[in-house]
């Protein structure tokens, strides 16, 4: 599954797109994945309880996941995955 990111995650893990093999089909295991590829990635978008930061955003297929399951929106090879940090500026 190819995963683009944004912003300073681009810096993180190398690039603008990501390619993914997750033991799972949720957005969870999409990004557990992701963090043992790239084990800084985990504070960027993870609070203590596992959950995301404020601002960080997933969107499947231009959908925001808090619009779905969350965490368990389920994924397929052929979604759009889009992962965005909080971004600052004005």
């Amino acid at each position: 599954m190819q995963v683009k990111v944004f912003a300073n995650l681009r810096q993180i893990c190398g690039g603008v797109t990501v390619e993914v093999h997750p033991d799972g089909d949720r957005v969870i295991d999409v990004l557990e994945k992701m963090i043992a590829m790239f084990p800084p990635l985990e504070e960027e978008i993870f609070t203590e309880e596992r959950k995301l930061k404020p601002f960080v955003h997933v969107y499947i297929n231009g959908r925001n996941i808090i619009h779905a399951d969350d965490l368990q929106t389920k994924v397929s090879e052929q979604d759009q995955f889009a992962l965005f940090p909080p971004v600052a500026g004005g």
